[in-house]
């Protein structure tokens, strides 16, 4: 075996191998690494050890980031929560994770990071797991819709959906520039309130306009006020819980839980059979239980790098940057300035 490089977003052999695999997901496609690539200006490939002019018989997608701190790497894939290596064979991805070692010389890179689940961690021999472990939270969708509300959680869910329909909150769904502004707003609070900078709004404009019907904004209003909304994107039979926020002081009124049950619901009619709700640090236990409270199954995600680092990776040197105290503090616009430059480099 031998490896090849391709351009994901171009190649279009590319998207017809992820036709056939189970379980690529929206992470994997064309769309996200353009918007990717739009936004960060990161360079997409493609690493397979299928011919030129083959149909492809496997594939890991990565981006070369190139920063003065953090030096050059490749992730795979920078802002996604998981994106395990594809193959037609199972066998076969041990053989190319052993021959990414060998390739990291070649694209000049010091270092890479793939992000696996933990079934596919034994097949990385001598790749090193970072310091941080995620979890990753998935919903059965297979179920009827009377049995998936039936097993969420009496109070903290169920209740919050019967508040929002009794508070009239008022919700409206798409991909227009009105919305984006909404959501955009309620993140800047949200962000202010963990005491983070917000992603820059190119990311958000730049996965509508490429990832096209993947995508779609969720806003939930009371009395034509937004206090809450989410970002969800729909690939193959999974529906993915991306981006969630909202305005503290109408939290009670259940407006996250309601556009979250909207969003099953009509995921339901297009027959989406999981929810992924995407991955939470394990030391956020507020997060971990809110999405517990779904009834949905934990998995592990494991990050790992090659070779091992001898230094402060770019996440964990970024982290060490953010004080929560200095960021809550700032103006709103230096605080969306701050993250147009941080996020670029902590892919």
């Amino acid at each position: 075996m031998t490896l090849s490089i391709i351009d994901p977003i171009r190649d279009s052999r590319y998207e017809a191998f992820l036709e056939r695999q189970p379980a690529a997901s929206v992470f994997h496609t064309p769309g996200w690494l353009e918007a990717l690539q739009r936004t960060y200006g990161y360079e997409p490939l493609v690493f397979t050890s299928s011919s030129s002019g083959d149909q492809l018989s496997d594939a890991m997608p990565f981006c070369k980031i190139n920063h003065w701190v953090g030096g050059h790497r490749m992730v795979s894939l920078p802002f996604s929560d998981h994106c395990a290596p594809l193959a037609d064979e199972p066998q076969r991805l041990g053989c190319l994770s052993n021959m990414l070692q060998e390739q990291l010389a070649a694209e000049g890179a010091q270092r890479m990071e793939v992000r696996v689940t933990s079934s596919v961690v034994p097949q990385y021999n001598g790749w090193h797991k970072t310091s941080t472990t995620f979890v990753l939270h998935e919903l059965d969708m297979a179920p009827s819709i009377d049995e998936i509300f039936e097993n969420l959680h009496k109070d903290c869910v169920q209740r919050k959906i019967h508040r929002a329909e009794r508070e009239k909150l008022t919700l409206e769904h798409g991909v227009s520039e009105l919305l984006l502004s909404k959501f955009c707003s309620l993140l800047l609070m949200t962000r202010r309130r963990h005491g983070l900078p917000p992603q820059p709004r190119s990311w958000f404009r730049n996965l509508l306009v490429c990832l096209r019907d993947k995508a779609t904004i969720r806003i939930a209003s009371k009395d034509g006020r937004p206090v809450a909304g989410i970002l969800t994107l729909q690939y193959k039979h999974t529906l993915v819980y991306k981006y969630g926020c909202s305005d503290e002081q109408f939290s009670p009124l259940g407006g996250i839980q309601m556009l979250l049950w909207q969003a099953i619901q009509d995921a339901k009619k297009l027959k989406v059979t999981m929810l992924d709700m995407g991955r939470s640090e394990i030391e956020n236990s507020g997060l971990v239980t809110f999405k517990d409270r779904w009834n949905a199954t934990r998995t592990n995600l494991t990050y790992l790098q090659y070779p091992r680092p001898t230094t402060q990776t770019i996440q964990e040197a970024a982290r060490s940057l953010i004080s929560k105290r200095v960021f809550a503090c700032m103006p709103d616009g230096l605080r969306s300035a701050t993250g147009r430059l941080l996020y670029k480099y902590m892919g």
